[in-house]
């Protein structure tokens, strides 16, 4: 039995063979219809979701599934101080797979520690979201034709950005990768995914302030929201929230064929106008997040 804790879980083989089911999804969707028939996944949302949770339902419908589970740590019994760990034993009864999202790093690790399930972690804190990450893999290689040689730009939220730090320890295995790094000083990437991811596996990378000074040397702007959840001061979230908005005349800067994705979801640092640029690609990345997510339960579940 797998669990899905981190994007380096799998292999590059292994990803490979995954993105390539999830292709196979997306141009033969009735070959999947009954794949999952008499299945069920549960999905354990202790923080709140939209993409997230909604993608993995419709994968496991998609796939002729069905789907329980609870969508707040209100609605369930963690508000009666019931752990992790006895949550996920009971879902082991009732549920075949199980999605996680927890506020707490480490939480999702836990429960698969104790689960008789697949455990799949759907974000755990500021630390990881590796399906987010399956999904930018594959929107990327989907659109740029493969995951090598490409200068990619995350701007943002990049301390406590956990699509991003997914995202950077996914793609330093594929040969010519580029980062530029490109936050406020408040919210530059942690030194340990500087240190010990960049550095250490000799991962060329810029840090820059201005998204302008970037722009024209990206392949893929990366761009993410300010998070006001994960701030211990309102104060400042409000001085930080529109550090970056990506324009109309920004993209002007840009190559004709860079792409703009997005984690979602969105606040302002993306403005409504880019969303008839060729380039933005963040709405096609929702769809490439249930082709992604249909291929990784069938892969947990043993099915193909």
């Amino acid at each position: 039995m797998r669990h899905l804790m981190s994007p380096l879980d799998f292999s590059v083989d292994e990803l490979d063979k995954l993105l390539d089911l999830a292709d196979d999804i997306e141009k033969n969707p009735q070959k999947y219809a009954h794949a999952c028939d008499g299945k069920k996944l549960a999905t354990c949302f202790y923080e709140p979701s939209t993409r997230t949770r909604l993608s993995f339902e419709a994968a496991m419908l998609n796939l002729g599934g069905s789907v329980l589970g609870f969508s707040s740590a209100d609605s369930s019994s963690a508000s009666k101080g019931e752990s992790v760990s006895d949550t996920i034993r009971v879902i082991s009864c009732y549920a075949d797979i199980c999605a996680m999202r927890h506020p707490k790093e480490g939480a999702p690790l836990v429960a698969s520690q104790k689960s008789r399930i697949p455990v799949i972690n759907a974000g755990d804190g500021g630390h990881q979201h590796p399906t987010q990450t399956l999904t930018d893999l594959l929107t990327i290689r989907s659109l740029k034709g493969s995951l090598g040689n490409l200068t990619i730009g995350l701007c943002g939220d990049l301390k406590f950005g956990r699509t991003v730090h997914s995202l950077i320890n996914a793609l330093i295995r594929y040969p010519g990768i580029r980062f530029m790094l490109i936050s406020p000083e408040e919210l530059r990437i942690p030194s340990y995914i500087r240190e010990d991811v960049l550095t250490a596996n000799q991962i060329p990378f810029s840090e820059v302030e201005r998204l302008e000074d970037a722009m024209p040397e990206l392949d893929i702007l990366y761009m993410t929201r300010v998070q006001r959840e994960r701030f211990f001061n309102e104060e400042d979230y409000v001085r930080l929230k529109n550090y970056y908005i990506l324009t109309k005349d920004k993209m002007e800067l840009a190559k004709e064929d860079m792409l703009v994705l997005h984690p979602l979801p969105r606040v302002n640092e993306i403005s409504v106008e880019v969303d008839d640029d060729p380039r933005a690609a963040y709405f096609k990345q929702v769809q490439y997040g249930v082709y992604v997510r249909m291929a990784l339960i069938l892969t947990l579940l043993e099915l193909v």
